[in-house]
């Protein structure tokens, strides 16, 4: 939290997963976000964040990223700066995709998945993709901002079927408020 009363500044949201066996393609995940004006918070993204790219104001981006799980501990990392972000924008909705490259693969197929969101050193939801193991991407959180400018979290752990680039354009309606 970035202060009482002020809401959550800046958050981390962190993916680990185990590397594929040996002898088999690398399993890559990938997390995005996706940015939702005041004037449509449900409709069509503003802009999506990913692994090739940044918000254009450099408010979200990544700071980490794997294409194969190796490494220690969480080996992707997105950095969101809530408290930064214009006025207009009043939803952010972050989820993870499996790339289909080596074959279809769901989160049930990834061994030790996982996704954490923290701000600073305080853990603000934790996830191992089980309630969605037949899907090969989901959303993991929502953060919405309220009248008085303060943004909050809601877990938001939900499935998806289909290409990732389709749920970059849909994922901010999958279940969500």
């Amino acid at each position: 939290m970035s202060g009482v009363g002020k809401g959550l500044g800046k958050v981390e949201v962190k993916l680990r997963w185990d590397p594929s066996p040996w002898g088999r393609p690398p399993r890559h995940l990938d997390i995005m976000a996706a940015v939702f004006s005041a004037a449509d918070p449900h409709g069509r993204p503003a802009y999506v964040v990913h692994t090739e790219s940044r918000s254009p104001d450099g408010t979200i981006n990544m700071s980490r990223h794997s294409e194969t799980g190796l490494g220690l501990g969480f080996v992707e990392v997105m950095v969101l700066e809530l408290d930064r972000l214009a006025p207009s924008f009043r939803r952010v909705v972050v989820g993870v995709a499996i790339h289909q490259s080596g074959g279809a693969l769901t989160f049930g197929d990834i061994t030790n998945a996982g996704v954490v969101v923290v701000s600073g050193w305080t853990e603000l939801m934790a996830d191992d993709f089980a309630g969605v193991a037949a899907s090969n991407a989901a959303t993991v959180a929502e953060f919405v901002r309220d009248g008085s400018g303060a943004w909050s979290l809601r877990e938001a752990v939900h499935g998806f079927d289909g290409s990732p680039t389709a749920f970059a354009a849909e994922m901010g309606g999958i279940g969500l408020s």
